[in-house]
């Protein structure tokens, strides 16, 4: 079970390269948005990609598994 302490809000401590930080300000310029508000997006879109590709694996192990027959049979 997660602790309720990680269901608040919470501040953390980004240790970013120069670079990193750079480019970091020139997407932030681009987008009209604070460094954190883009920091922010990028992780919400990591942890959004990882999950779906995680389901779509899932999906393709549950077909594979269903239509095993079917699949040996076009393989023929």
């Amino acid at each position: 079970m997660v602790s309720q302490r990680y269901h608040l809000d919470m501040a953390m401590t980004l240790r970013l390269t120069e670079e990193e930080t750079e480019r970091l300000r020139m997407q932030a310029e681009r987008e009209h948005r604070s460094m954190h508000e883009v920091a922010r997006l990028a992780i919400n879109d990591r942890v959004n990609r990882a999950s779906r590709s995680a389901e779509i694996l899932a999906a393709g192990r549950l077909v594979k598994e269903r239509d095993a027959e079917a699949l040996r049979l076009l393989a023929e």
